[in-house]
């Protein structure tokens, strides 16, 4: 029978009777030849029986020594061969340990700032092993730490170079926009300057959103912070301000709550970058409709193009983009040749501030984005509409002091009150039309009058390009340098006064 522990086909060594049974039959067949032998022949018979009997009594003995010596190295074989493999299924558990935990938690401290040195002090121990393989497994894991560290510190430094260069462009934007809005003040009289003026500004605020995506992109927050709580109604104008194709947005029914400061700018850029690319990817000729419900669980703003519509791949593409972010920020490498920032940067957006987007099919046929703001973020707001709806009312600005200049033979026809809007809510831009007249030859000296003399009801004309300082003062939700400050019941003052 095969000892436990011993190679297949492998026997343990002779017992005592078993070696000198040979040896034994040797002996009795000797002994019968002889005793069979005649007596001359009987003393070379014995003397080969007994020199046969003894070989083989030795032969047998050698062969039972060898069998014991070779079980026993069988049997150490074995022991050894028992031990080796408990050390390799141990080293085996060491690695596939070191592969689902182990690298997974030192890049999860890396991530958090620790160093490498800290990390493998860490996580670098293993028990049940040999030192030999204690030592190469925590140099291997010292290099890939190592690398995965510089990695790591490149990565970063690639990021803070580009966030800063995104407050750089942030910083020279918002200096460009101080000084387009001293312009439009300046030239306020003047509707196809002031015009010019606004689309100057619209297209610095492009330029502003894109610098604020490559800091969001960085880990960074947008540059703008909101200190006051501001209405939903004026954060959708505000996101339709900063998109192209604004005129295409019609905004219909909003929720009349208000958003507080600091979650107003990432709402903002958000909402811009999800109209931007409704816009974008639509016809031209078809219209975006926006709209906000208040709903159990905040508000949803809900956006709906009539493009083609996302196929199933798309979407999953598209939720994918939602969700590729990281604590410390994006990859840049994970962008590409030709890198599509809105959804990553909405999905960035989404994960600082808890707002949930999701992709569904459109009634028009494209794609209809909702968006939900958390209960964290609103609040009730006591003027619905804000700065923008005020705008609408705003009684005509006083008449600066000091003689008005007189063109001869130019007469500008006055602008009403009240301009035409589009779909969207947006005033229509309206050039002032001018009529040529001959200039007097004998033109009578007017009369002089005083202060005294002019009737205290003549109100005074109002001035040109007042309306888009108005909706521009509304859009950005400041008040113009000079500008009186709105009062806090929404009424002008000549209202106040009629109240």
């Amino acid at each position: 029978m095969a000892r436990a522990g011993s190679p297949p086909g492998g026997s343990g060594p002779a017992s005592a009777p078993i070696w000198l049974l040979p040896s034994v039959l040797l002996a009795v067949c000797t002994a019968v030849a002889v005793s069979l032998t005649p007596s001359t022949a009987r003393a070379p018979v014995a003397a080969i029986g007994i020199a046969a009997t003894v070989a083989v009594a030795i032969a047998a003995g050698e062969t039972a020594r060898r069998g014991r010596a070779l079980d026993e190295l069988r049997r150490q074989f074995a022991q050894r061969e028992s031990v080796l493999q408990g050390h390799l299924a141990q080293q085996e558990a060491e690695t596939v340990r070191m592969a689902k935990e182990t690298l997974p938690k030192a890049m999860a401290q890396l991530q958090e700032g620790i160093r490498a040195e800290d990390v493998l002090r860490n996580v670098g121990h293993v028990s049940r092993v040999s030192p030999e393989f204690e030592a190469a497994y925590q140099a291997v894991l010292r290099y890939v730490l190592q690398a995965v560290e510089a990695e790591e510190d490149l990565r970063d430094s690639a990021q803070r170079a580009f966030v800063n260069i995104a407050r750089r462009v942030q910083a020279i934007v918002h200096q460009q926009a101080q000084e387009l809005r001293e312009m439009e003040d300046k030239h306020g009289n003047d509707p196809e300057v002031f015009g010019d003026l606004l689309q100057l500004d619209h297209r610095t605020a492009l330029v502003g959103r894109l610098a604020d995506s490559i800091a969001v992109l960085g880990g960074a927050r947008p540059g703008r912070q909101w200190q006051q709580t501001i209405p939903l109604f004026n954060v959708l104008r505000g996101a339709m301000s900063r998109i192209i194709d604004y005129q295409r947005v019609d905004l219909h029914s909003v929720a009349e709550v208000g958003i507080l400061g600091r979650g107003v700018e990432p709402l903002i850029h958000a909402l811009s970058e999800l109209l931007d690319n409704a816009t974008r990817y639509s016809p031209p000729q078809t219209r975006v409709h926006l709209t906000a419900t208040e709903i159990q669980t905040g508000v949803a703003i809900e956006m709906e193009d009539a493009g083609i519509g996302l196929t199933d791949e798309a979407r999953l593409r598209a939720e994918q983009a939602l969700a590729q972010d990281s604590p410390t920020g994006i990859d840049l490498d994970d962008l590409g040749e030709s890198p599509r920032l809105g959804l990553a940067v909405v999905g960035r957006l989404a994960r600082t501030n808890d707002f949930k987007v999701s992709f569904r099919s459109s009634a028009y046929g494209g794609v209809r984005v909702v968006l939900i703001v958390p209960p964290e973020l609103i609040t009730a707001t006591p003027v619905p509409g804000g700065a923008i709806a005020r705008a609408a009312v705003l009684p005509p600005p006083r008449r600066r002091g000091g003689p008005m200049r007189h063109v001869e033979g130019v007469v500008e026809e006055p602008v009403p009150a009240v301009s035409p809007r589009g779909a969207n809510g947006l005033p229509q831009r309206r050039r002032r039309t001018r009529t040529v007249i001959p200039p007097l030859r004998h033109r009578p000296a007017a009369p002089s009058t005083t202060a005294s003399d002019a009737p205290a009801s003549a109100a005074a004309p109002p001035q040109a390009g007042m309306w888009l300082a108005a909706f521009q003062e509304g859009i950005s939700g400041e008040p113009r340098a000079g500008a009186p400050a709105p009062r806090p019941d929404g009424l002008s003052d000549q209202e106040s006064e009629r109240n």
